[in-house]
C-alpha cells in the first residue's frame, strides 16, 4: 500500500510566466506542515492536459525535489495513449517518485479488455507501485468491478481511486481483493468509503484543509467514528461548492481567496460564473476561511 489516509490532488499554481515554482514549493510545505499523508502531482485537479512536455518535466522535477523521502509522492502518469504513460511513467520512476496514479483513457472509449490491456502494458513496463484512477465522468468509461479486481491481480497495481459515485462498485472491489487500496475519488463520499474498507482518499478539498481532512483520517482509523463523521458533516457545504463548476476552477478560486495566489486555470476553463463566485465566498466566510 503506498499511503493510508489524507493525500491531495494538488492544484499547480500559474503566474504570467508559466508555473509559479516558488508558490508550489510554498503549498508542498503548507501540506507538509498539515502532515497530510501523500501528494498527487499533475492529476485532474493540477491540470495536467493542459501543461506542454516542458512544463510536466518541471513540475515533477521541481515537486519531487521538495517532497522527495518527506512525504509519499506520486505522479499521474496516465494519459489516453499507452506509449505516452509508459514514457511518462519511466520518467517519474527515474526522479523517485514512490508511485503512480493511472487514468482510464479518455476520448478513446476502451472496452473492458482494453482497459486491462492498457493497464498491464503499463504495469509491465516499471518497477513501481500503481494507483488506478477510474473517473467515468471526465473519460467516459468506467473501470468495472471485475476488471479492477482482475488487474489487481497484477504485482505493481496497489489501489485504485474510485471516483464513479457508485458504492455498489466500489463494495465489490473492496470485497473481491486482497492487500488492495481502494481510496475515494469523491470528497462527498470520502466517510462512506472508508466506512467500507477504503484505505484513504485523495482530495480536492484537502487543498484548502489539509489540517481537517488529516483530522477526518486519523479519527477514521483511530476508532472516532462520531469525530470523523462530525468532521465530514462539517465539510459538506465546502465538498459541495467546491465542485460548483468544473475542478480545479472553485478550488482555486477559493486558493486565492484566502491568500495562496495559486493563478487562474487554463483555457478551456474560464472564471468562476459571478452568482456561483458569490456563492463559493458565502461558504468561506460560513466555515471560517
Amino acid at each position: 500500500m503506498l499511503f493510508r489516509g489524507s493525500g491531495v490532488a494538488l492544484v499547480t499554481p500559474f503566474n504570467e510566466n508559466g508555473i509559479d515554482l516558488d508558490q508550489l514549493r510554498n503549498l508542498i510545505e503548507w501540506h507538509l506542515e498539515a502532515k497530510t499523508d501523500a501528494l498527487i502531482i499533475m492529476g485532474t485537479t493540477g491540470e495536467g492536459a493542459v501543461l506542454s512536455d516542458d512544463e510536466k518535466l518541471i513540475l515533477l522535477e521541481e515537486a519531487i525535489k521538495v517532497g522527495k523521502r518527506r512525504i509519499v509522492m506520486i505522479a499521474n502518469t496516465g494519459t489516453n495513449d499507452t506509449r505516452a504513460s509508459i514514457q511518462w511513467s519511466l520518467k517519474a520512476q527515474a526522479m523517485g517518485y514512490d508511485g503512480l496514479l493511472m487514468v482510464c483513457p479518455y476520448y478513446n472509449k476502451p472496452t473492458q479488455r482494453g482497459l486491462i490491456a492498457h493497464f498491464t502494458a503499463i504495469a509491465d513496463a516499471v518497477n513501481m507501485p500503481i494507483i488506478l484512477y477510474n473517473v467515468p465522468g471526465r473519460t467516459s468509461v468506467n473501470l468495472s468491478a471485475q476488471s479492477c479486481i482482475t488487474v489487481s491481480k497484477h504485482p505493481n497495481i496497489v489501489g485504485v481511486k474510485e471516483a464513479s459515485h457508485d458504492l455498489n462498485q466500489i463494495k465489490t472491489i473492496i470485497d473481491g481483493t486482497a492487500e488492495f487500496a481502494v481510496y475515494s475519488g469523491n470528497d462527498d463520499q470520502n466517510l462512506d468509503i472508508l466506512k467500507l474498507g477504503g484505505q484513504g482518499f485523495i482530495s480536492v478539498t484537502a487543498n484548502l484543509v489539509p489540517n481537517q481532512l488529516k483530522a477526518l483520517s486519523d479519527a477514521y482509523f483511530g476508532n472516532d467514528l462520531v469525530a470523523a463523521e462530525r468532521i465530514q458533516n462539517s465539510l459538506a457545504a465546502l465538498n459541495d461548492v467546491l465542485f460548483i463548476e468544473s475542478n480545479p476552477v472553485p478550488i482555486k478560486a477559493a486558493l486565492n481567496r484566502i491568500g495562496k495566489p495559486v493563478g487562474s486555470c487554463r483555457l478551456p476553463l474560464v472564471e468562476l460564473e459571478s452568482q456561483n463566485f458569490e456563492k463559493l465566498m458565502r461558504v468561506l466566510k460560513a466555515s471560517g476561511l
